[in-house]
C-alpha cells in the first residue's frame, strides 16, 4: 500500500488492495463519526455498498445509503436537492460523513452535497473508477451540472481521506479502464515522460498501485501549490476545454475518459506540434483522438467552460511530452485553435 499526505486540506490517500474491507476503521480515525451516508450509485451500490456499511457498523458508524441513478444526468441539481433531503432525513450531523462510493459522477455530487449541507459536513472519497482515482477523487473540486454546461456550479471542500482499493480498480469493464487511462496520459504529457511512454506500451497495467500513485502525487503537486484554482492548478485543464465542449456536443454520449482522449490530441494539433505520438499512445489505449463535431458547434459549447475569465479563456498547451504552458487568448481566438485541434486550417 502507498500513502500520499496532501498537504492543503491536510488529508491522506492511500493506494492499495484490500482497502474498500477495511474502510470502516480508517473512516472512523479519520473522522471521529458515529453516522454516516453512503452516497452512490445504482450501478456500484449494489456491488461495494454491503461491504462499506459492514466495515463502518463493525468501526461503531451509522450508516444508510442514498442510491441515484447511475451517469452524468444525475450530477444535478435535482440529484442534489433529493441528497441533501436524505441526509436531513436521517439527521445527519456536521460531527457525521458523507461517504462517496462511485467513480467521478459520485464523487462530484456526494462532495458537492457535503459542503453545502449545513455549510459543510466531512466527506470521505472511495473511488471505484481509476479514473475517479488518478483524478476526480483528489484535490477538492465538487459540483454538479447546470443545462448550459459541466460543473458550472460546485465548491471547494476538501476530503478528509481517500482510499483507493486496487482490486475493484483492476476489475473494472476496460472501457472504464480506458477511460481513466486518458486522465493517465494527461499526467504524463503534463509531467513525466515514463508515465506517458508506460501508457503507451500498455505497461501501466502490471503495476496500477504504482502509476495510480504517481498521477496522485503529480496532482497533489499541483493542488498544494495551487489549492483553489487560481494560477497554476489550470495545467490540469490540459484536454478539458476542447474535451467537455467535445462530450457537450455528444449529449454526453461520449465519455469523459472518450472526451478528453479527443481534447489531448487536439491540444497538440491546436499548439501546432506533431500528433503522431499522443495519437499513438492513445490508440494503445483504445481511446479515440479525432473529434467527430464542427468547430463551431464546439466554440459554442466551450464559450460557457468555467476557465472563461471574461472575454479571455486560458488554454493548456503541451510543449513536448512532460512539459506544457498556459496560454490566455480572448474568446474570439479560441475557434481558430479549435479548428487548429481538429487539422483544419485556422
Amino acid at each position: 500500500m502507498r500513502t500520499i499526505a496532501v498537504q492543503s486540506g491536510s488529508y491522506d490517500v492511500l493506494i492499495g488492495p484490500g482497502l474498500l474491507a477495511e474502510s470502516g476503521e480508517r473512516i472512523a480515525a479519520a473522522t471521529g463519526a458515529h453516522s454516516a451516508v453512503i452516497a452512490t450509485d445504482d450501478r456500484v451500490g449494489p456491488l461495494y455498498a454491503g461491504a462499506v456499511a459492514a466495515s463502518l457498523k463493525r468501526a461503531g458508524i451509522a450508516s444508510d445509503a442514498f442510491v441515484f441513478p447511475n451517469g452524468e444526468r444525475s450530477k444535478s441539481l435535482s440529484t442534489l436537492s433529493d441528497a441533501l433531503e436524505f441526509f436531513a432525513e436521517r439527521r445527519l450531523t456536521r460531527s457525521d460523513a458523507v461517504v462517496a462510493l462511485g467513480g467521478g459522477v459520485v464523487g462530484d455530487l456526494a462532495g458537492f452535497a457535503a459542503a453545502v449541507y449545513m455549510r459543510g459536513v466531512q466527506f470521505v472519497q472511495l473511488p471505484t473508477t481509476l479514473l475517479a482515482a488518478v483524478d476526480s477523487s483528489v484535490g477538492g473540486k465538487t459540483a454538479a451540472d447546470l443545462c448550459a454546461g459541466k460543473n458550472l456550479v460546485g465548491a471547494f471542500h476538501f476530503p478528509k481521506l481517500v482510499l483507493c482499493d486496487t482490486d475493484v480498480v483492476a476489475g473494472l469493464p476496460e472501457q472504464l479502464l480506458r477511460d481513466g487511462a486518458a486522465e493517465m496520459i494527461k499526467y504524463g504529457v503534463l509531467k513525466d515522460r515514463a508515465l506517458f511512454e508506460a501508457m503507451a506500451d500498455g505497461s501501466w497495467r502490471m503495476n496500477l498501485e504504482k502509476w495510480i500513485a504517481r498521477c496522485v502525487e503529480i496532482k497533489r503537486d499541483y493542488v498544494d501549490r495551487d489549492p483553489f484554482d487560481r494560477g497554476e492548478r489550470q495545467f490540469l485543464n490540459l484536454g478539458h476545454t476542447f474535451g467537455h465542449a467535445v462530450e457537450a456536443c455528444s449529449g454526453f454520449s461520449i465519455s469523459h475518459g472518450q472526451g478528453v482522449a479527443i481534447g489531448l490530441a487536439m491540444a497538440f494539433r491546436a499548439a501546432g506540434l506533431p500528433d503522431q505520438e499522443i495519437v499513438a499512445a492513445l490508440e494503445a489505449c483504445g481511446l479515440p483522438a479525432e473529434c467527430p463535431y464542427p468547430a463551431e458547434g464546439l466554440f459554442r459549447a466551450a464559450g460557457l467552460d468555467k476557465k472563461r475569465r471574461g472575454d479571455a479563456i486560458t488554454l493548456v498547451l503541451p510543449e513536448e511530452i512532460g512539459k506544457c504552458a498556459l496560454k490566455t487568448v480572448p474568446v474570439g481566438e479560441l475557434l481558430s485553435y479549435i479548428r487548429r485541434g481538429r487539422g483544419e486550417r485556422a
